[in-house]
């Protein structure tokens, strides 16, 4: 996808990082510079978009119960082992998300005044939409910073950041106390709301029919004209189907255990914002029958056009050829590094075949056979002893019998710590081999129609239970049963049957499917915390498999591989001490 946000940005990428305030000293424009020069004015914009909070690499699910690092130097493990503070957090959305908003705060400012079309207009709908980006960005980027930094004073009160809506110069006092968080959802929202008023819902070919009501008062004005600035070609900026996905995201952080006691959101709230998304594709009907495993050579990749989502996709990043992924992750043997190594917690928690957890009566768990009749997905995402992997499908063994380097703990720094070894998001046709070195397409899934479906059927059994639907026409159990019918469990899923009118029951299933589904997409880092799960879950001892041989059979031993050192007021991240520090306004999350 050929972004066309990218070459806008060069023309501030360099000078813009200097200084957040105006263009750097040497550079001789100044910014009303802007007025008579769209493709400067836009470039201002393109910053927000290259400072978008996405990662391709499951960074922080280092640092939960789903995985460990072989690197003992790797931030996210360091900070899971007591070194988190408030002057070292790897975590920290701070400086990123501010300088994103104060470019967004600038481009708004600024942009009725710039000549955007000489047709009155084209130059209205440039205006329009790009103001639209700008709003759906600013409530973006505060999501992420309140994912990272909202949290509780030693007096009891839930804040957020400081809300800043307008251009900050050297001379603007930045000594500002902290809005509620409340204050800041509703920001959230209030942008959420003016994006949607002037974003098209996608970016599409469209019939005089489809141009939206708003224009009604523009005589003459055509599809083809609504098209040359809202058309497929640009695909890939925010449209109102993203912004429509990142409210629903901070309606449900809002309402969340760790959060509700000082916001207003309620679950039904939440619930309803994810259905908007959901509907927009035919609610459980749209699930994507090939959703769960997006990153691979048969789910479409290589074929997408220019700008294009797979039906998964809400929003993604650009399509790259690269083998980043793989040569980080890879077992030794194929020339990888071996980098994240999956618990046996997370392995644990994948049911069997016919839907059971493993620790169920009626499961049919074998324990002297643990991967056999289990949960596709289990395969699908981790590499466990015997199975294959790479272009030539080798065999890893990671079992103490192994006879290279991909067998537990062979070599520092390479092997794996847990017996296992990463899948998921890594493509299998790629071959770090120096000698060959080969690539595929790749691209980071910024927003998952999954994560939705998620969110909605956790804020449904809360609003309404496991059947109820509210106004919608779906549950949370229609949810799940969709999902994990996807996945591949048998049966008819006897289990969940069982589990339907068990509010409970189906908020533990809910949760699990989640972490399943999301897993090493940087969800379960925070999904614990805001969920306020209990002390105990965030230290729990991360497991691994130790197998060896005994003639033809195999015997798994349970091994401790790392504790954590997670303290109770970790359920927030700090504010920044150096911030705190220098701004005496600026109150410091409890126990920071």
């Amino acid at each position: 996808m050929k972004n066309p946000i990218k070459l806008l940005a060069l023309l501030l990428l360099v000078t813009a990082c200097e200084d957040v305030f105006f263009p750097a000293k040497e550079n001789i424009r100044g910014l009303d510079a802007m007025y008579k020069e769209p493709g400067y004015a836009q470039g201002i914009l393109a910053n927000a978009y290259i400072l978008l909070p996405y990662s391709a690499s499951p960074d922080t699910d280092v640092a939960t119960d789903d995985a460990v690092s072989n690197n003992i130097d790797n931030a996210f493990l360091q900070m899971a082992s007591g070194a988190w503070s408030a002057n070292n957090d790897p975590t920290s959305q701070w400086q990123g998300r501010k300088n994103a908003i104060q470019y967004l705060n600038l481009f708004l400012a600024n942009a009725d005044q710039v000549a955007w079309a000489n047709d009155e207009t084209i130059r209205r709908l440039f205006n329009d939409r790009l103001k639209g980006e700008a709003y759906g960005l600013r409530a973006l980027q505060m999501y992420h910073l309140l994912l990272a930094h909202g949290g509780w004073t030693p007096e009891g009160q839930l804040l957020g950041v400081p809300i800043v809506n307008e251009p900050e110069t050297p001379t603007a006092d930045f000594n500002k106390p902290r809005n509620t968080f409340q204050e800041c959802v509703d920001q959230i929202l209030e942008d959420a709301d003016q994006a949607l008023a002037l974003l098209p819902h996608d970016y599409k070919k469209f019939t005089q029919a489809e141009i939206p009501e708003r224009y009604a008062g523009i005589e003459g004005l055509t599809a083809s004209q609504y098209e040359r600035v809202n058309g497929e070609h640009m695909r890939g900026r925010l449209s109102g189907r993203i912004v429509e996905a990142i409210r629903a995201q901070a309606a449900l952080l809002a309402a969340s255990p760790a959060y509700r006691a000082g916001t207003n959101v309620t679950w039904e709230a939440a619930a309803n914002y994810s259905a908007q998304v959901l509907n927009g594709i035919g609610g459980v009907a749209g699930l994507a029958s090939n959703g769960g495993t997006w990153y691979t050579a048969d789910s479409g990749v290589e074929q997408l056009a220019s700008g294009q989502t797979p039906a998964e996709i809400i929003w993604r990043s650009d399509v790259t050829q690269s083998l980043d992924l793989e040569r980080d992750n890879y077992p030794p043997s194929l020339f990888g590094n071996g980098r994240v190594n999956p618990s046996q917690n997370l392995v644990d928690a994948f049911p069997m075949a016919n839907g059971y957890p493993i620790t169920h009566a009626s499961s049919g768990y074998d324990a002297n056979n643990p991967y056999q009749n289990r949960d596709p997905r289990l395969t699908k995402y981790i590499v466990v002893n015997e199975s294959q992997q790479g272009p030539a499908a080798d065999v890893i063994i990671t079992g103490t019998y192994g006879t290279n380097n991909d067998a537990l703990n062979q070599e520092k720094g390479f092997s794996t710590r847990t017996g296992y070894y990463l899948r998921k998001l890594l493509r299998s046709d790629v071959n770090p081999n120096p000698a060959f070195n080969t690539t595929q397409k790749h691209y980071t899934a910024r927003i998952r129609y999954t994560e939705i479906f998620l969110a909605y059927a956790e804020a449904a059994n809360e609003s309404w239970g496991p059947t109820g639907t509210g106004a919608n026409t779906y549950s949370a159990y229609d949810v799940i049963r969709a999902i994990r019918q996807r996945a591949g469990i048998t049966g008819g899923d006897a289990y969940l049957e069982s589990i339907k009118n068990d509010q409970e029951q189906m908020r533990a299933l809910i949760r699990n499917e989640r972490r399943l589904e999301l897993c090493f997409e940087n969800h379960r880092f925070r999904d614990i915390r805001r969920w306020k799960v209990d002390i105990g879950q965030l230290n729990e001892t991360i497991r691994g498999v130790e197998i060896s041989q005994s003639g033809n059979s195999l015997h798994y031993a349970p091994v401790n591989v790392e504790t954590r050192n997670y303290q109770e007021h970790m359920y927030h991240g700090p504010v920044p001490y150096g911030e705190v520090n220098k701004w005496s306004l600026l109150q410091q999350n409890a126990g920071w």
